[in-house]
């Protein structure tokens, strides 16, 4: 079943191979047993490209299932539910993981010494259940789902610009002042045309400005570098932008017309019983990030 959790998710044999760090012929009889015990063809193998028959997508979710109790089992008996042990699985988007998750796991450490973290800082969000993840950092509004979540607290969305942009292009007083500024953006497949979203405060009317952004990036810290060079205005998170503003190479602008702050949440599987790793990892992580997204929240422009 691991095997072929592992092809389904990975998309070919070879990659899969890797992944489980077996040799490919032993990988792909593995699977051809699978099949011929179950009496059914779980994929559909073409020179080009390896689908899921519906057969294999209904045992593929029977087995990630089947798998997560075999974990928890394990777990149970390894002592992970009547003491604090283990590896401990979290994940956090890149900046905010490194300026204020990664001291609260160190912290964490210190006071768990048989507790091992695995930090994964990536500003994708990991579904939990496909890779293992015991913990997640998440900033915005969370879909309905099964996840338990613990609210620590919110982050302010800012639009800010250099003072040279500034001096260049005066200082907007409405968002549609921005159509034809230059931007910074985080995503690159909006090019060449990009849409901002403001909330006029008084009126409580949405508006949208199209923006033609002069580059687009991958990461929060390369977008906050060129803003700060004059490059283009940006949309960031508060945090994101503190110390730039600290330093006096950014600046907020239309702070009448932000959006209401983004929720910030730790959220957890809890299909059973609760590791005790995972409850002292919250216990530890949620106040201490309370405080950090409080400190941030009372910070003046």
């Amino acid at each position: 079943m691991t095997m072929f959790v592992q092809v389904a998710e990975q998309g070919s044999f070879s990659a899969a191979a890797r992944v489980l760090n077996v040799p490919l012929p032993t990988l792909s009889r593995k699977i051809s047993e699978l099949e011929t015990l179950l009496g059914a063809r779980l994929l559909t193998r073409t020179t080009r490209k390896l689908t899921l028959t519906s057969t294999g997508e209904a045992y593929l979710s029977a087995s990630r299932r089947i798998l997560e109790q075999v974990s928890e089992a394990e777990r149970e008996a390894a002592g992970e539910f009547s003491c604090p042990k283990g590896e401990l699985i979290v994940t956090a988007p890149i900046m905010f993981g490194r300026m204020h998750v990664l001291p609260v796991v160190a912290e964490f450490l210190a006071a768990f010494p048989d507790i091992n973290v695995r930090l994964v800082l990536s500003d994708n969000n990991l579904d939990l259940i496909d890779k293992n993840v015991d913990v997640a950092l998440r900033i915005g509004n969370l879909p309905d789902s099964s996840m338990i979540a613990t609210r620590a607290g919110v982050l302010r969305r800012v639009t800010c610009a250099s003072p040279a942009l500034l001096d260049a292009f005066g200082t907007p007083r409405h968002p549609k002042d921005l159509h034809h500024w230059p931007a910074v953006i985080l995503n690159v497949a909006a090019m060449p045309e990009f849409s901002w979203r403001f909330c006029d405060r008084g009126s409580r009317a949405v508006i949208d400005t199209v923006m033609v952004p002069r580059l687009a990036v991958t990461t929060s810290e390369s977008a906050v570098l060129a803003a700060e060079q004059g490059v283009g205005v940006i949309r960031a998170l508060h945090y994101q932008v503190m110390d730039a503003l600290d330093r006096g190479t950014l600046r907020v602008m239309l702070r009448d017309y932000e959006e209401s702050p983004l929720p910030v949440h730790l959220v957890h599987m809890s299909p059973g019983q609760m590791a005790l790793k995972v409850r002292c990892f919250l216990d530890v992580a949620a106040p201490a990030l309370r405080e950090r997204l409080a400190g941030i929240a009372a910070r003046d422009d």
